[in-house]
């Protein structure tokens, strides 16, 4: 009988949120009566932005007449939106960025899992804890997870708890890994790092030879003033960082799929044969292998972000659920709870009351205030006794959400 990647078979046997969603089925079942407001998942609730729509009817047409038609694009994705992320993402913030290092794609879950494709597979590798699934979960089906303990944590993985304790900002691993993933703002917490703390964490992987996997996709929310939008902020980052972006909840386009890595030329890592190789050119080839870029409407959609109007509308929209995550954490705290995030990320951390466990925390939020949540434990063993909310639901169910939560406790 043929053989399957066994390492797949370590997993556990159900991804976190499909876990969920079928939870939240189930309840659905037993209680049809009753209105559930899903502040789980990170799914957006806004419409997509009036240019954008322009931006894909556009495309739409172009794909409509012999004389415009695209067939199959660049798998680096179209120049003309790389132009419009280095220029408005980068150059208008004083970062320097070539086109020529923007890698559109399909989404940054994509490239986040796909990345480690061009590294070693017995790299040692470092996150975060509580951590986005992804990054654990994609180095284990590649061979990096080694065992999974009963705490939870992987025997190959080095976790860097985030705690209460130490304010959400890691400590540093004993010994150097060969990458680390660093995701802020935070998901799950909502924590963000301020420019002198990501310049701790930049200056310890210049030193060390350690590659910097940074997870940027809710910088949009980004509002204080000494908080890093983008790791090339700092001083040193092209050497040691790759950043994924995502349009996802910046624009709604959770549903079209969008996103986008950027790999430096800096970057080099061995070849195993004593010389070096550049990463940006490695992920080029992997993306000229695996994958055949994304699509042209969508790409067309995305541009026109970049343009005074698009920014405009993005900005409305960002602002739509920052002013749902300070009503949610304000409503929370209000009921007695603690949180933390919810100001520079649309995602409000809650520690469950005393003596309940996160699995505990969520079910009670889900059987007496019919809101979905996501429990932390879910995202390492550092995130039990907390759960997750998100702040991408209407101003309308937030509020009810709030004042459900008033006579929780």
């Amino acid at each position: 009988m043929y053989e399957v990647n066994h390492y797949f078979s370590q997993l556990p046997q159900s991804y976190l949120f499909s876990r969920i969603a079928k939870t939240v089925a189930d309840f659905r079942a037993q209680h049809p009566e009753a209105e559930i407001i899903r502040m789980g998942i990170g799914d957006v609730t806004r419409p997509i932005a009036p240019a954008a729509l322009e931006g894909m009817a556009e495309g739409i047409r172009a794909m409509g007449s012999a004389d415009t038609f695209v067939g199959y694009g660049p798998e680096q994705g179209h120049e003309f939106l790389r132009s419009a992320i280095a220029e408005g993402d980068f150059h208008s913030r004083g970062i320097a960025m070539a086109d020529d290092e923007i890698f559109v794609s399909d989404g940054a879950k994509s490239d986040i899992g796909n990345f480690p494709d061009i590294l070693d597979s017995h790299i040692r590798v470092a996150v975060t804890d509580p951590v986005y699934p992804v990054y654990v979960d994609s180095n284990v089906m590649g061979g990096r997870g080694g065992k999974l303990q009963p705490d939870g944590r992987w025997s190959g993985i080095d976790y860097m708890p985030c705690t209460e304790a130490n304010g959400f900002v890691p400590d540093l691993p004993a010994k150097a890994p060969g990458v680390m993933y660093l995701c802020y703002p935070n998901n799950p917490t909502g924590t963000v790092l301020t420019h002198d703390q990501l310049k701790y964490f930049v200056d310890y992987a210049r030193t060390n030879g350690v590659l910097i996997l940074f997870d940027a996709a809710y910088e949009a929310f980004v509002s204080s003033p000494d908080v890093p939008r983008s790791i090339y902020e700092i001083d040193g980052a092209r050497e040691c960082a790759v950043e994924f972006r995502s349009f996802s909840k910046t624009a709604g386009f959770t549903g079209l799929r969008l996103g986008y890595t950027v790999v430096p030329r800096e970057l080099r890592g061995s070849d195993g044969h004593g010389g070096q190789v550049a990463l940006r050119d490695l992920w080029l080839r992997r993306q000229t292998t695996k994958f055949n870029g994304a699509s042209y409407v969508i790409q067309c959609g995305a541009a026109q972000l970049y343009t005074p109007e698009g920014r405009e509308q993005i900005q409305a929209t960002i602002d739509y659920y920052k002013s749902n995550a300070t009503m949610l954490r304000e409503g929370l705290t209000g009921a007695g709870l603690t949180t933390y995030g919810g100001v520079d990320s649309p995602y409000v951390w809650c520690k469950a009351p005393a003596g309940l466990s996160s699995e505990e925390f969520f079910r009670l939020l889900l059987d007496r205030c019919h809101i979905v949540t996501t429990p932390g434990s879910g995202f390492g063993p550092s995130g039990e006794g907390f759960v997750r909310l998100t702040a991408f639901s209407t101003h309308e169910l937030t509020a009810k959400a709030v004042e459900r939560l008033k006579h929780l406790i």
